[in-house]
């Protein structure tokens, strides 16, 4: 095993992506769905190999420059995710869910701070707790750079590699039960309360038209269609196309095919006996009114229409809070379909009550002349991409650096926000004014969930492996009992009292609020878990608010939890 370290040592870039490798694979294994994920994963393989090299008297450790540039730039990619949402959730229905992620997190914080005063927990211990009590793994690197830049003041005797052990040990007790627990919590709240979550999501499915999708999986069920008849009935020939659109609202005319030459849909265009028509609708509407033009046939030139699919990003005030249901009687009605909308970057459920947000994205399929207007209603167009704007991505990293610099001095040390907290607040305002403009930075999802999932679990990895070689030296049970206890404290209070808040003070139903302590947790799991035991999707209609709010909450509070530790 030796040779096999030393190895790994004189080779780090092998080194490291083992790790990662080990990492991922290990993040698989569950036991009834339950599991540690690629991130945990990563900070205990790394500490492990390390701890184990030591054992043979090789030390592992890598470059600390890897370390800090996947962090920034999984700190930028979280800013460019929750951005859009995050400014929006301060309006209207979205206060209710930004006051409880503020309150969940602000209650995770004092309680970690407590309980690391309480223990006498060694230096480290409490940004440790706080990222894995509250399962937000990005405050590890806030809590180290509260260390690398003076705010927390080194107790004597003690090295900062120790506090980067102490880090990631602390991280790695708690977090299980951060994870476990707030599913559990999410899941069975309503139980404890008395109160029937599944009945409440029925309620809200009748009153907003919300279908329950999560687990319909590709059905061949299409709430649009597009059919070809021919034209035999005496009532319609003879019809203007716009004549046909006012007595028949429900439908739109998208082609007309005569002599077997296709003329189009213009509005004065007569129809005649014989033509071919292609008629968009609802799937309801197609099947109600059989004989209205006449036989249907499999006409391939009829029916042979460009579809453009698009993402329609809501920009225009005057569409806040309008159901898609009074879209109904729009020019474009029948002629494109809402396939998902997706509100903060996270997909909602659809129905005819569904309220729309400013920045809410909405995926659709349809005639491009269908897209086009709708988007001149809405707000802007995007057509799918998998171009990245790297000249967006270096302005706004360089930015978020420069941002970083600033600091304010506070007593007999320097406060601000380190390059990774002006990162994530450049990632913020970059993708705001891009959600509003959309005719630059583009970052498809695919490319930011690179910058956040590999610069994670990247980061993670090699915090675990620079601090594995001290870990051995610094774990005794009595520490790793309180460790748990602090972390167990930390994770289970905030989202009961948020529950009970949301409940009885703000009146939300339970089965969006089910979702909205996950967001206020900023954990998908119990949203997930939630909707699963409810059999509903509502609990995600109360998810993408709080996600985006604790999300960038938890993640600066790591400094704060091991200044305030002190």
């Amino acid at each position: 095993m030796q040779a096999l370290f030393e190895f790994l040592k004189a080779n780090p870039f092998i080194l490291l992506f083992f790790t990662i490798g080990m990492a991922v694979w290990v993040g698989k294994f569950n036991v009834k769905g339950y599991g540690l994920g690629m991130v945990a994963a990563a900070v205990v393989v790394g500490c492990g190999l390390a701890a184990w090299a030591s054992v043979y008297g090789v030390k592992l450790e890598l470059n600390n420059f890897a370390k800090s540039l996947f962090y920034y730039l999984f700190m930028y990619g979280v800013g460019l995710r929750v951005g859009p949402s995050f400014f929006n959730s301060l309006k209207k229905d979205g206060l209710k869910f930004t006051i409880l992620a503020v309150g969940c997190s602000l209650m995770g914080l004092v309680l970690v701070v407590l309980g690391a005063k309480w223990f006498g927990l060694p230096a480290g211990a409490a940004g440790g707790i706080l990222a894995g009590s509250q399962t937000m793994s990005a405050a590890i690197g806030t809590a180290e750079m509260a260390v690398t830049q003076g705010a927390y003041k080194l107790p004597d005797g003690t090295t900062a590699e120790a506090v980067s052990g102490m880090i990631a040990l602390s991280y790695g007790v708690t977090y299980i039960w951060g994870t476990v627990g707030i599913i559990l919590i999410c899941k069975y709240l309503p139980r404890w309360w008395g109160v029937d979550a599944k009945k409440a999501a029925k309620e809200y499915e009748a009153a907003n038209g919300v279908a329950n999708v999560d687990d319909s999986g590709l059905t061949g069920y299409r709430p649009a269609g597009l059919r070809a008849y021919r034209l035999e009935n005496k009532a319609t020939i003879g019809q203007t196309i716009a004549q046909f659109r006012r007595q028949h609202p429900q439908y739109r005319i998208l082609n007309v095919v005569r002599g077997g030459e296709s003329i189009g849909a213009a509005p004065e265009e007569v129809l005649q006996a014989g033509d071919i028509v292609a008629l968009g609708g609802r799937i309801e509407d197609l099947t109600s009114n059989m004989g209205l033009i006449g036989p249907e046939v499999a006409d391939a030139s009829a029916l042979n229409i460009p579809i453009d699919q698009a993402e329609v990003l809501v920009t225009d005030k005057s569409l806040e809070g309008r159901a898609l249901k009074e879209f109904r009687d729009e020019d474009f009605a029948g002629q494109l379909q809402v396939l998902r909308l997706e509100r903060g970057g996270v997909p909602i459920p659809l129905g005819a009550e569904t309220q729309l947000r400013r920045f809410d994205v909405l995926f659709v399929a349809g005639l491009k002349s269908a897209v086009n207007k709708l988007a001149a209603l809405a707000g802007k167009v995007a057509r799918p991409s998998t171009a990245t704007d790297l000249l967006t991505l270096a302005v706004g990293m360089v930015i978020g650096l420069l941002i970083g610099l600033i600091n304010v001095p506070v007593g007999s040390f320097s406060v601000g926000l380190g390059s990774a907290g002006g990162l994530l607040l450049s990632g913020i305002f970059v993708s705001s004014i891009v959600s509003r403009l959309r005719f630059f930075g583009s970052t498809p999802n695919a490319a930011r969930n690179i910058l956040e999932d590999l610069g994670l679990v990247t980061f993670i990895a090699i915090v675990g492996i620079n601090s594995g070689s001290t870990l051995l030296a610094q774990l005794t049970g009595k520490i790793a009992l309180f460790i748990f206890l602090a972390g167990f404290i930390a994770s289970t209070i905030p989202p009961i009292l948020t529950w009970a808040i949301g409940y009885h003070v703000m009146k939300i139903n339970p089965a969006v609020l089910m979702g909205g302590v996950a967001g206020a947790r900023s954990h998908s799991g119990p949203a997930r878990e939630a909707s699963k035991e409810i059999d509903s999707s509502v609990p995600w209609v109360g998810f993408p608010v709080g996600y985006a709010v604790s999300g960038v909450l938890l993640t600066v509070f790591g400094y704060f939890a091991m200044v305030l530790s002190k």
